[in-house]
């Protein structure tokens, strides 16, 4: 499940994200690799305890609480705290597939990586390359998206990020645990939601067939739910 999430951010977000996170002092992408990453991985990173990455943080967390798209398409459990990075000068991330476990720096928090977050917080205009790669069942697909625009897609894919020759490409990331852990069960709930909503608008929400579905849908979330 590969799905884009158009305007999480509004321009208003994006430049309060940027404004403090390009006058912060940023680090070796390196900092949050595991083994395999590391060998892959060319890029800066700004460090997740600093008091831009928190700032910023709170703006990611607002917009994805707050977003009817990502909900239903994640269904989230737990959302690990927005990390920010950079590629510039040729950087890229090679194909890899993201840890299973992700760690909070300092804490005991952590989160099953079911799915991984890309918020693009760059116009991709302003750059050249810097295209995310995701290997898909239906093949491979790449995603560059406006600035405050998103893409959701599962953390046990093959992926990487292509080179960037021109300009500066700058992003937050993060993993996501969902209630249902199942990637092809959340796509069943999840078109099967959309579904729903679109007949509703048509027949509207007290329409027998609505009510029905909508039976269906939460005893299937109640069935495959880990929460």
């Amino acid at each position: 499940m590969l799905i884009a999430i158009p305007d999480l951010l509004d321009a208003t977000e994006v430049a309060a994200i940027r404004q403090s996170i390009d006058a912060a002092e940023w680090v070796d992408g390196n900092v949050t690799s595991g083994p395999q990453s590391a060998l892959a991985k060319r890029n800066l990173q700004l460090p997740e305890d600093s008091d831009a990455a928190r700032q910023a943080q709170q703006i990611v967390f607002g917009a994805v609480g707050k977003n009817p798209l990502f909900i239903a398409a994640a269904l989230p459990q737990r959302i690990f705290p927005p990390l920010f990075n950079s590629y510039a000068g040729g950087q890229a991330f090679g194909t890899h597939v993201d840890n299973a476990i992700r760690i909070q720096k300092g804490t005991t928090f952590r989160v099953r990586s079911d799915l991984s977050m890309t918020v693009f917080l760059e116009d991709p205009d302003a750059y050249d390359g810097g295209e995310l790669t995701v290997e898909t069942s239906f093949g491979v697909q790449q995603v560059k998206l406006p600035a405050g625009h998103a893409v959701l897609y599962p953390s046990s894919s093959l992926h990487r990020v292509e080179p960037v020759t021109r300009g500066r490409r700058v992003a937050s990331f993060f993993w996501i645990q969902s209630m249902v852990r199942d990637d092809a069960a959340r796509q069943t709930l999840f078109d099967l939601d959309s579904s729903i909503q679109a007949l509703a608008s048509e027949v509207g929400q007290d329409h027998a067939a609505v009510i029905r579905l909508t039976g269906v849908y939460h005893n299937l979330l109640r069935r495959w739910a880990d929460a």
